[in-house]
C-alpha cells in the first residue's frame, strides 16, 4: 500500500467520525486531498439545484484547483446578491480565503462583486452576462465533478476485518480471538489449570542437516522461536506448526541469521527484542516484528555463548559462554559492565533473581553459584545432590519458580527418574504455575515430575535421537521439544 492511500483512508476516518480539525490538519501538513463525496450524483445536483447550505460543507474538506474554487464562490456570492441575502454574501466576500486571495490577485474581478453587493438593485445580465444563472450552475457542477470520487464508506474498519479474516484463514488467529489493533497482537488464552502433556500436536521438520540448538515462546505467547546449527533463527505460528509468514521478512525468505551455529536465544519482558547468541562468541539483539538486527555485540565472548538472559527491564543482557564466565552487557552502549569469574568449567546457564539483585549460575563443574549483580561477589557456592551412580552431575539450567522471590541456596527437593544408566538429565522446564517439572532424559524421554509431590506422575518418548532441550509455553499447557533427529515436536495433554 502506498503511503498516498493510506493517509486518504485516515483522512476518511476522520471525516466520517466527524474529526474535522485533525481532518484539515492532517491534510494540510501531507499535502494529500481525499476529494471525495458520498454521491456524485447528489452533489452534482445540489449545484444545479443551488443548494449551497448543502455545497459549502462538502467542499470546504475538498481540495479543488483554485480557478474552479473562484468561480464556485464567485457564483454564490452572486446568488446570495440576487436574493437579497447581503450579510451572507457579505461574509462569504469579505472571510473566506479563497475570495481574500482573489482580491489580493484579481482586484477587478473581486471589486465587481463589491459593486454588486452595495447597489440597491440586481441586474442578472450584469451579473451572468450572456449566460444565465442555470447554466452557470451546470458549468460549475461539470468543471468540480470532476474533481471528485466515491468510495465505499469505512474504508479503514472494512481493511482491518479483512486482514483480521484472513490471519483466521492462514490459522494465525483462532476464531473468537480477541485482537489488540493497536499492540497486533493478540489476547493470549490461558489455560485454568497445569496439566502435563501426553499427545503430540506438531512435528516442525529441519534440513537434514541441520537441528535446532534452542527454541523459546516468547513471554506474550505470540511467537515460537528456534535457533539451528546452520545459523537461521525462526520464528513459528505453534498453532499450525508452520513458519510466522504475517512476519514480513520471513514471508520474503529474510531470516535473522549468524555466520556460526545460534545456540541460544532470549526474549525481552516485552517480547519485542530477540537476542541471540553464537558459537564464535558473538552476541546480536534483533526487533522481532521487523527482523532487524539493531545491535551487535562482537567479541561478547571468546568462546560460544551458551545462554543469554534479558534483565526485567530490557536495558542489559546477561550472557554465559565457554569461556567459563557470565557477564553483563549494556545494550544501550554495547558495552561489557559486569564480569563474574570463579567458575572452573563451562558456564551453561545464568539467569536474574525476580529483583535483579543476584545472578544464578549454572556450571559444567558441577556447581551452582549465587553472585551479587552490582559488586559481581560470590555469595554463595553449591552442589547438587550426586546422581544415582555416584558421580558428581554438570548442571545444565537454572530456573526461577512462578511466584516465588526469595533465592533458597540449598537443596529443598530433588527429583529422579530413578535409572542408574542413561537417566541423567539434560534439559529442565517450569510449568506456567509451578506445577509441573519437565525433564529431558538421555534415554530421549520427556519425564513430568509433580513439584508437590516430588513423585514421577508421568514419561514418554519423544524424539528417535538425542534430545537437546525442552520449552514450555508461559500461559498454555504446550511444549516445544527438540532434537538431533532434526525435528522440534510440540505437545499438548
Amino acid at each position: 500500500m502506498e503511503m498516498i492511500t493510506a493517509i486518504k483512508i485516515v483522512l476518511q476516518f476522520c471525516k466520517e467520525n466527524s474529526l474535522n480539525q485533525t481532518f484539515q490538519t492532517l491534510q494540510s501538513e501531507c499535502q494529500v486531498s481525499l476529494n471525495t463525496v458520498d454521491s456524485v450524483e447528489t452533489f452534482v445536483s445540489d449545484i444545479n439545484s443551488g443548494r449551497w447550505d448543502s455545497v459549502l460543507p462538502q467542499v470546504s474538506q475538498l481540495k479543488l484547483p483554485r480557478n474552479k474554487l473562484e468561480d464556485l464562490y464567485e457564483q454564490i456570492v452572486m446568488e446570495m446578491i440576487e436574493l437579497r441575502e447581503l450579510d451572507t454574501a457579505r461574509a462569504i466576500l469579505r472571510q473566506t480565503q479563497v475570495m481574500g486571495v482573489m482580491k489580493q490577485e484579481q482586484p477587478e474581478r473581486y471589486l465587481r462583486m463589491e459593486h454588486l453587493l452595495v447597489r440597491s438593485y440586481f441586474d442578472p445580465h450584469e451579473a451572468y452576462g450572456d449566460s444565465t444563472k442555470e447554466r452557470k450552475r451546470a458549468q460549475i457542477a461539470q468543471a468540480v465533478a470532476a474533481e471528485v470520487t466515491v468510495v465505499p464508506p469505512s474504508r479503514l474498519m472494512a481493511l482491518v476485518g479483512q486482514a483480521l479474516k484472513w490471519q483466521q484463514h492462514q490459522g494465525l488467529l483462532p476464531p473468537g480471538t480477541q485482537f489488540d489493533l493497536f499492540r497486533g497482537t493478540a489476547a493470549m488464552k490461558q489455560d485454568v489449570e497445569d496439566t502435563y502433556p501426553t499427545t503430540l500436536n506438531h512435528t516442525i521438520k529441519f534440513g537434514t542437516k541441520s537441528h535446532a540448538e534452542c527454541a523459546k515462546f516468547s513471554p506474550d505467547g505470540q511467537f515460537l522461536v528456534s535457533c539451528s546449527v546452520d545459523g537461521f533463527i525462526e520464528v513459528w505460528d505453534y498453532i499450525s506448526g508452520k513458519l510466522k509468514k504475517d512476519l514480513q521478512y520471513q514471508a520474503e525468505e529474510t531470516f535473522m541469521m549468524h555466520d556460526d551455529p545460534v545456540l541460544c536465544i532470549d526474549f525481552s519482558r516485552d517480547s519485542e527484542m530477540l537476542a541471540s547468541g553464537s558459537q564464535d562468541g558473538k552476541i546480536k539483539v534483533w526487533r522481532i516484528r521487523t527482523g532487524l538486527c539493531f545491535r551487535r555485540l562482537e567479541r561478547a565472548h571468546s568462546q560460544g555463548v551458551t545462554s543469554l538472559t534479558f534483565s526485567r527491564d530490557g536495558t542489559q543482557l546477561l550472557s554465559t559462554s565457554f569461556d567459563h564466565t557470565a557477564r553483563i552487557h549494556g545494550l544501550k552502549s554495547g558495552k561489557l559492565l559486569k564480569e563474574f569469574r570463579g567458575h572452573t568449567s563451562y558456564v551453561n546457564n545464568a539467569i536474574f533473581t525476580s529483583d535483579g539483585s543476584r545472578i544464578i549460575t549454572a556450571s559444567s563443574d558441577c556447581t551452582v553459584k549465587v553472585w551479587d549483580s552490582k559488586t559481581t561477589d560470590c555469595l554463595q557456592t553449591f552442589k547438587p545432590p550426586p546422581s544415582l551412580r555416584g558421580s558428581e552431575a554438570s548442571v545444565n539450567s537454572v530456573h526461577l519458580f512462578p511466584k516465588k522471590h526469595r533465592t533458597h541456596c540449598c537443596v529443598v527437593k530433588s527429583f529422579s527418574s530413578g535409572k542408574r544408566e542413561g537417566g541423567d538429565f539434560v534439559a529442565a522446564c517450569v510449568s506456567t504455575k509451578g506445577d509441573w517439572i519437565y525433564c529431558i532424559g538421555e534415554d530421549k524421554k520427556l519425564y513430568c515430575f509433580s513439584y508437590q509431590t516430588g513423585g514421577l506422575e508421568h514419561f514418554m518418548m519423544v524424539h528417535e535421537k538425542d534430545v537437546i532441550g525442552v520449552a514450555h509455553h508461559p500461559h498454555r499447557n504446550l511444549i516445544a521439544t527438540y532434537s538431533e533427529d532434526c525435528t522440534m515436536k510440540l505437545w499438548k495433554p
